[in-house]
């Protein structure tokens, strides 16, 4: 659980193989003589918390940080107006799609800090949105980036098994780190696995992930996850240009090891070019994706043009927006924010993005500019 090294003038304590502690030697030596590794890799200074992964800067969320869970996409809950609530423990990426929409991965140019939620705290949250919302939610584990780096999701899911009113219990996962084991232990929560994948070909593989990229494990995963009690849909990305002849490919590779016991086997999804994502030349038309998605439904047999309702997905009532577009507020810098020229806020119990330059522990004020799905945008006034 937890390794020590040191690397040129710091000492570094890895935990878990996530987080990773850095303090300045010539300092450590002298904490050491009056402080326990416990109390130093938690209180010493000066020191950096760091994501292992993508060496970005990390933020520690817990309860006493005082940082909401809502109001933020890259950690904690979202809820957009259905039964089906978004669990966000962690951000960060072990590959570096060039599909990727939010800019993951060691190579971003965008994404300056990542974040990590504490189990218990996300779990609480979450039982008290769903007692909001009623019986016959589902939980579903994403993220910006794998979700399975999180080190502590067997206690999370074992905790957000025990929370009534809570059906299904979906994750999305790259499947690179799927293995036996892993696939055992999420056997014992989990009701269906979103497994992202776009090629079969390992040459394309690298291209499309921007790393070497273990495939033929990640397709034993899949194997192993459609064999287990859990269900498997298998979401392809469609990237025009670089994977187009794989698409029947993986319709029929999923076909062929039982994927979709109870949900649709597969989730194709159209390459769509985002602000802050990573962009490509060759974007096809929706028009021209559904029509060939329709085709392969014809030939292959199988529900291609998804719904909502396919999932059991269906509209509640939003938890309240306490904050609306055009609000003023002034408030103290509490972190800082998942890309360059961005820091967090805290205001009626729920996280801002505030675009601003000042630094955290500054009073900044900010001006509401966006409020959809309860995420909160302000810019600096």
């Amino acid at each position: 659980m937890l390794k020590e090294y040191e690397a040129g003038n710091e000492k570094v304590f890895l935990i878990r193989n996530f987080v990773e502690v850095r303090i300045p030697l010539e300092h450590y030596r002298k904490l050491e003589r009056r402080y326990s590794k416990e109390y130093i890799i938690s209180f010493g200074e000066p020191r950096r918390v760091l994501n292992h992964i993508t060496k970005r800067n990390l933020v520690y969320i817990t309860r006493e940080s005082g940082i909401p869970l809502l109001g933020h996409a890259a950690f904690g809950l979202i809820d957009r107006g259905t039964n089906l609530i978004q669990v966000r423990p962690v951000s960060g990426c072990n590959l570096n799609c060039i599909f990727c929409s939010v800019d993951e991965g060691r190579k971003s140019r965008t994404r300056a800090t990542d974040y990590i939620v504490e189990p218990e705290y996300l779990a609480e949250k979450l039982a008290e949105i769903v007692k909001f919302k009623g019986d016959g939610c589902e939980a579903h584990i994403d993220g910006q980036g794998e979700p399975l780096l999180y080190p502590y999701m067997e206690e999370l899911l074992m905790r957000i098994s025990k929370i009534d009113g809570i059906d299904v219990i979906s994750m999305q996962t790259n499947g690179v780190l799927l293995s036996e084991s892993k696939i055992e232990m999420l056997e014992n929560y989990v009701t269906r696995i979103n497994l992202s994948l776009s090629t079969l070909d390992e040459m394309r593989a690298k291209q499309l992930y921007g790393v070497k990229y273990p495939l033929k494990r990640v397709l034993d995963a899949a194997r192993m996850v459609a064999e287990s009690k859990m269900d498997l849909l298998i979401a392809p990305v469609w990237v025009p240009g670089y994977n187009d002849v794989e698409m029947e490919k993986i319709i029929q590779f999923a076909l062929e090891i039982g994927a979709g016991k109870k949900y649709p086997p597969l989730g194709i999804q159209k390459y769509i070019p985002y602000k802050y994502g990573r962009k490509l030349k060759n974007v096809m038309s929706f028009k021209e994706f559904y029509s060939r998605l329709r085709e392969w439904e014809k030939e292959y047999g199988v529900k291609l043009v998804l719904k909502p309702e396919d999932f059991g997905i269906e509209k509640r009532q939003r938890i309240p927006h306490p904050i609306k577009k055009g609000d003023r507020f002034a408030a103290r810098i509490v972190a800082e924010g998942r890309m360059h020229g961005e820091m967090i806020a805290v205001v009626k119990d729920r996280v801002v993005t505030v675009i601003t330059n000042k630094r955290v522990g500054d009073f900044v004020k900010f001006e509401i500019v966006r409020t959809h799905d309860g995420i909160f945008l302000g810019e600096e006034v």
